[in-house]
């Protein structure tokens, strides 16, 4: 990879250094593998747009989401389409994203892989224009996130002791949704605690929970509980770990390209995709955008000893 990177760093991400220390060991990162970085540091909603748009406009040879899977997802909408690749710097929290394309979490490593790794195209999901790279979900999660995000900015309390906080408050009320799906032109009807929609399928089983074995099939998942009170979700919890999850008769799990999601009441409605919540107004038009994001992976090795290409399944 060329010299001329575009860093784009979310200063919240993962509640790290200082901006100007983690800058600094950023531009130090890219130095080490001769790629020179101008860095930018995101504070408002607004910046990370306006610096994707920047990047565009200089010739830059690649887009690089310094953050969380929220930072990524901002970034890779806007790199949606075109040629520019993105590279990512895993500096939030979970990192899904670059965890199922086995790009490495460290730091140093993961600035080597955008200097010496291969561009290949990867799928995303889009509602209602919105771009995700991981998911998109309604109900529960999106209810969990606003009620946390307002302790933190009422408290000042950490992120993961408002979620748990914010989830026990939720779950307390346990709200429910009448909605209704058509995935593919199969139609469902459900009263329902969460709506969940996958870019590509989610493994909901064993050990390999929440992760993606490959992000270009083509394809999103749809996965939506039946009615069930607090003890039948945690029978779900239960046996997804267990691997019986899709023997359960109160939940749907399904494949589709499109799907369209209404409800009865309200019009506008809380809708969380990679962590992030907006409110969107329905029916949400689902829609997979296969290989349009080209992200920057790391080479992998065969059994034989030589590169092995594609990131599919």
């Amino acid at each position: 990879m060329a010299e001329g990177v575009e860093v784009i760093i979310n200063a919240a991400a993962g509640g790290g250094s200082a901006d100007d220390e983690r800058a600094r060991a950023v531009r130090e990162a890219f130095d080490a593998c001769g790629v020179g970085a101008s860095v930018r540091v995101a504070r408002e909603g607004g910046d990370v747009e306006r610096f994707v748009r920047h990047a565009l406009s200089n010739g830059a040879r690649a887009v690089v989401a310094g953050g969380g899977d929220g930072t990524v997802g901002s970034v890779a909408g806007a790199l949606a389409g075109t040629d520019k690749p993105l590279g990512v710097l895993p500096l939030g929290t979970l990192n899904h994203f670059a965890k199922d394309l086995r790009i490495p979490l460290a730091l140093e490593a993961a600035a080597r892989n955008i200097c010496e790794g291969r561009v290949v195209p990867v799928d995303v999901g889009e509602v209602n224009g919105r771009v995700f790279v991981n998911n998109s979900s309604l109900g529960l999660y999106p209810r969990i996130v606003r009620r946390r995000e307002k302790l933190q900015e009422r408290d000042g309390s950490g992120k993961w002791s408002a979620f748990l906080r914010a989830s026990l408050a939720v779950l307390r009320r346990y709200p429910f949704m009448s909605v209704r799906l058509e995935a593919d032109g199969k139609e469902i009807a459900r009263k329902t605690p969460f709506v969940f929609v996958g870019n590509n399928e989610y493994q909901v089983e064993n050990l390999q929970l929440g992760a993606r074995t490959c992000l270009d099939a083509g394809r999103l998942s749809l996965y939506v509980a039946h009615r069930t009170g607090r003890l039948g979700l945690l029978r779900l919890a239960l046996s997804a770990l267990f691997g019986r999850l899709r023997e359960a008769h109160d939940f749907d799990a399904l494949c589709a390209r499109e799907i369209w999601v209404e409800t009865r009441r309200p019009r506008r409605i809380p809708v969380a995709t990679d962590g992030e919540v907006t409110v969107l107004t329905t029916p949400l038009h689902y829609r997979i955008r296969p290989g349009a994001l080209k992200v920057i992976v790391p080479e992998e090795k065969d059994e034989g000893g030589g590169m092995r290409e594609g990131v599919g399944c």
